[in-house]
């Protein structure tokens, strides 16, 4: 499994804006082959910060997805950003 995760960083007056632009990239990933989860969601403390959190089943599913990343003008909105890609050997659920 492969799991990305951290977050982007936007002006905090454009961040419902960026979210709402990205639907319909969240909607395609999700429904992408090897797709697990897939979530863009407004940090609860910070205004401008956005969670990233996806899970795939390979890294070749995130390849074929990945693309060619944000669009220019998502890429233009983002102030900074720390997202990494990690290889994940073993799970087990929490209770």
């Amino acid at each position: 499994m492969v799991v990305v995760a951290g977050h982007v960083v936007v002006d905090p007056g454009l961040r419902e804006a960026y979210l709402a632009g990205c639907v319909a990239v969240v909607e395609q990933a999700r429904r992408a082959p090897g797709c697990l989860d897939f979530a863009l969601a407004a940090d609860l403390v910070d205004p401008g910060r956005i969670v990233v959190l996806e899970r795939w089943e390979t890294r070749s599913a995130v390849e074929a997805f990945r693309g060619s990343g944000p669009s220019g003008e998502q890429s233009a909105a983002i102030l900074s950003a720390s997202v990494a890609e990690y290889d994940v050997a073993d799970a087990r659920p929490l209770t």
